[in-house]
């Protein structure tokens, strides 16, 4: 039995927002941003975390432990470790999961879990893990672990432009991670200096009330791809102490635009600064807007993208925006080291985020995705850390340097531009 104890809430395992509800007009992104302005102390403000929870329906989550991880490898071997130390439950859920390295160090960490008794749940999406041959599930399956593939190209023809996009770890319902990391040796074990990685990207793991939280979004996935229908129990959470985190997650019909008008309330509440990075950026037209409003305030706003990347057609489509965001006075770069995957945002070192949404139409209306929106000035201070240390192995885009490329790029550009509803 469930008893609520003073400054604890009791929460029953639901997704936020519900499926069919409209937000309301005035937390709409074309209007959101006027409100999060309007906040005395922007960020700060006690009214900034309630306006979030207004738009998401959704209640922010205190009591967690949030470690932010910069590279794949550290994030990997971390979660192994928490893996292997698993008691009752693992749940992964990965947009790639591939039969590499990487792969096989993850499926030997599962199988060991699960010849201790632990229920292990392993959700891929089949288009994103198309590569993978069907010995490595049927190798899974037999060493006793509940594999599903989401969205199976024959039998669910007509729903191929619905994909699982997010990048989901829980063990025991009580540590998750969460980011823009596949299972791939290219997030983190490719040696350094070839040609394919290691790719820069950024996972977090969060112990605490939010990971029952992501135990609820996996389940969702899983049922859609056949899965059992397992028990989640509601919990009882904190109201205060720890880090505060928002879980935000979408699926076609349900939570993009809460997405949309989130990003957009964290512009419009920044005072100070707005550090963006993304790795396939091809937005709306109206999204130059919210960063231009940014700007006008005194905002210092950047966006950090990839100067190297692995879909040139998105990274043209994005550059075909530079001209109108340079005169709108947003700082551009981009970065050389590696493929940047990333897809973060911190903002005046109090609230960051982190996860699998990037900054295109098809994140906006065919994928599921999962991102942790963080209140905690210590969490805000590492991510800003991180993107000034990534801002030193980047170049920086200029307007008099961008008018002297060359005549094919800028055709490549406008045409990738045209085309950015449909990448």
């Amino acid at each position: 039995m469930f008893r609520r104890r003073p400054g604890h809430r009791r929460l029953l395992p639901r997704l936020y927002p519900v499926e069919g509800r409209r937000l309301p007009r005035e937390l709409r992104p074309a209007n959101v941003g006027r409100l999060a302005a309007s906040l005395p102390d922007g960020l700060g403000d006690p009214g900034f975390a309630e306006l979030l929870q207004k738009i998401d329906d959704g209640p922010i989550l205190a009591g967690n432990r949030v470690e932010p991880f910069f590279r794949g490898d550290r994030a990997f071997a971390a979660m192994c470790t928490d893996i292997g130390l698993a008691q009752s439950e693992i749940l992964l859920e990965s947009y790639i999961l591939k039969d590499d390295k990487t792969g096989r160090g993850f499926l030997e960490a599962l199988a060991a879990a699960r010849s201790r008794g632990v229920t292990v749940r392993v959700l891929a999406d089949f288009f994103g893990s198309i590569a993978t041959r069907r010995a490595f599930w049927n190798e899974m399956r037999a060493r006793g672990l509940d594999v599903r593939l989401f969205n199976p190209l024959f039998p669910q023809l007509w729903l191929q432009p619905f994909r699982d996009h997010r990048k989901i770890l829980v063990v025991d319902r009580r540590i998750a991670y969460t980011g823009g990391m596949n299972i791939a040796d290219e997030y983190g074990s490719a040696p350094l200096g070839s040609r394919r990685g290691p790719w820069r990207d950024t996972h977090a793991r969060i112990e605490g009330p939010t990971a029952w939280d992501m135990a609820v979004v996996f389940r969702e996935a899983w049922q859609w791809a056949g899965g059992d229908r397992f028990e989640l129990p509601p919990i009882v959470a904190p109201t205060d102490g720890g880090t505060k985190v928002l879980t935000l997650e979408s699926r076609p019909g349900r939570g993009h635009g809460e997405t949309a008008s989130t990003l957009v309330a964290i512009a419009g509440a920044a005072r100070r600064r707005l550090w963006i990075t993304n790795a396939y950026f091809a937005p709306r037209r109206r999204a130059l807007d919210f960063l231009e409003a940014a700007v006008r305030r005194g905002v210092d706003v950047r966006l950090l993208l990839p100067g190297r990347t692995d879909v040139r057609l998105v990274r043209h489509a994005g550059h075909g925006y530079f001209e109108d965001l340079l005169a709108r006075g947003v700082r551009i770069f981009e970065y050389q080291a590696a493929i940047l995957h990333a897809k973060t945002l911190v903002a005046d070192d109090r609230v960051c985020l982190v996860g699998s949404t990037n900054l295109d139409f098809r994140s906006f209306h065919f994928n599921a995705e999962c991102n942790v929106v963080i209140l905690d000035e210590g969490v805000g201070g590492v991510f800003s850390r991180a993107f000034e240390e990534d801002l030193a192995q980047a170049a920086e885009i200029t307007a008099a340097g961008w008018r002297r490329r060359s005549f094919f790029h800028a055709a490549a550009d406008a045409g990738a531009r045209l085309l950015a509803p449909l990448l």
